[in-house]
């Protein structure tokens, strides 16, 4: 199985938009510093890289599925251009009601990407910049890092906090190295070892 970096897509990768607006066209997508940066190290320790984003634009008739997918096959090629690697990304279109089971802080759009991908989850992180990231990543089984803004308190859950996709990730990998010879010291005692579906839908992938 493969271990994975789960990604939140506004705030993390590229700029949100004004309070109760959403970025629904292309020219509206400004990438924040170091994003590439941060995927590319990702790529190089052996994470996959997978954006889970909430979209409830899609629900509210702002901006259409296909022009939604549109736009993240164009980042992927933005990314890509850069070197960075992104392997998958999984979206929910959906409003707060009726409920679904991929609307983060619900975890179903990590447990699908795990299915899809054969992602080991408990080998995984969870990255964004709210509460519902980490609370999603939590009940997901991953680990969770979650990006604050300089003097503000951060989710106490959070493994990782930082001020930065690029930070959160040099975290992740000094944690990462600083566990990996405990794991395989052959003295340690062996640890013995969940998809989701919705009635209302099922997150979107693109």
């Amino acid at each position: 199985m493969k271990k994975a970096a789960f990604l939140d897509r506004d705030g993390v990768l590229n700029r949100k938009a004004p309070e109760g607006q959403y970025v629904t066209r292309w020219e509206e997508m400004k990438f924040l510093p170091g994003a590439d940066a941060a995927i590319r190290l990702l790529n190089e320790a052996g994470f996959l890289v997978v954006v889970v984003s909430n979209q409830r634009c899609v629900a509210k008739g702002l901006i259409t599925s296909g022009d939604l997918e549109a736009m993240h096959a164009r980042m992927h090629r933005e990314f890509a251009a850069a070197g960075a690697r992104i392997d998958a990304i999984y979206y929910c279109p959906h409003d707060y009601e009726p409920p679904c089971s991929c609307r983060k802080p619900k975890p179903g759009m990590l447990f699908d990407a795990a299915q899809a991908l054969d992602i080991d989850l408990g080998a995984s992180w969870m990255i964004g910049d709210s509460t519902q990231d980490v609370e999603a990543g939590m009940a997901a089984g991953c680990s969770t890092a979650q990006l604050i803004e300089d003097g503000i308190s951060g989710n106490r859950g959070a493994r990782v906090t930082a001020p930065s996709l690029l930070e959160a990730v040099h975290k992740i990998l000094q944690f990462e190295s600083a566990v990996v010879p405990m794991q395989s010291d052959p003295a340690a005692p062996e640890t013995g070892s969940s998809t989701s579906s919705s009635t209302s839908g099922r997150p979107k992938k693109s």
